[in-house]
């Protein structure tokens, strides 16, 4: 059952003049447009949000308020209805001064970088339970599981053979939390041997040939050891789905470790 509290129009109205009240004071002086966008799937988020400003011909990314996400939070609680579920994503669109509009999305996948993380879904059905032919099939138990991703040490091979890198710099500070998430999340196939340095061949073979997985995304050892080793970036994507976890390995399940194995050998699952 759900605990959650029902908000009528008027309590939605007041949490919405909250969203509009945090963003006009975190709001560059010269804005004009701000557009953010919630998307959760149980108790995982994330916020995205462009501003349009007078110096620019574009909308850019900025970094939303700390507090946004919980706003949006208690609003998508608020709105659950028994059997009928409540909304997974929701675009709020700020125009100067105050003039706001709201979409909210009740059937289609939330949108996660890397994914949504693994028990999500049901986690879900858990916190907001609904009835079967409210349910959409992407979250129903049993349906279509999401397809796990794969990162890659190198974004290819240059015309010498040597591997190409063109990502952004991981930051200072996180670098050791996201070495840990990397050689720490479940392995879920290893060799006895290792493989050589394409990046130093001189040094002791000390690559591991092993790969892991959080139950979203799998990777080989190769891309924790040149992170470590050489300060080689990982994919972006599969940096931001870290750090959208908080940098904290989630319980894998078996049956997303043997989802993981199938999609590296080829095999297929039962």
């Amino acid at each position: 059952m759900s605990e959650n509290e029902p908000l009528g129009p008027v309590e939605q109205d007041a949490l919405l003049q909250d969203v509009v009240l945090l963003l006009t004071h975190a709001l560059p002086s010269n804005w004009q447009e701000a557009r953010v966008r919630y998307d959760a799937l149980g108790s995982h988020s994330a916020v995205r949000m462009q501003i349009q400003d007078l110096n620019r011909p574009f909308p850019a990314l900025a970094p939303p308020p700390d507090e946004l996400a919980d706003l949006f939070a208690q609003l998508r609680a608020g709105m659950y209805r028994p059997g009928l579920g409540t909304w997974f994503s929701v675009v709020f669109s700020l125009t100067f001064p105050f003039t706001y509009n709201v979409e909210y999305d009740y059937k289609s996948e939330p949108r996660f970088d890397g994914g949504a993380p693994a028990g999500a879904r049901a986690e879900e059905l858990r916190l907001f339970p609904r009835d079967s032919d409210k349910t959409p099939a992407w979250l129903a138990p049993g349906g279509p599981a999401p397809a796990l991703r794969t990162a890659a040490p190198f974004d290819g091979r240059g015309p010498d053979g040597r591997p190409v890198v063109q990502r952004p710099p991981v930051p200072g500070d996180q670098r050791d939390a996201l070495l840990h998430y990397l050689e720490q999340a479940p392995v879920v196939l290893a060799a006895r041997s290792h493989d050589t340095d394409v990046l130093d061949p001189g040094r002791a073979q000390r690559v591991p040939l092993t790969f892991h997985t959080d139950g979203t995304w799998i990777w080989p050892g190769a891309v924790g050891y040149y992170l470590r080793v050489h300060g080689l970036p990982p994919q972006p994507e599969l940096v931001e789905h870290v750090r959208a976890a908080g940098f904290r390995v989630p319980e894998v399940p078996e049956d997303a470790r043997s989802a993981a194995v199938a999609a590296i050998t080829g095999q297929r699952t039962a």
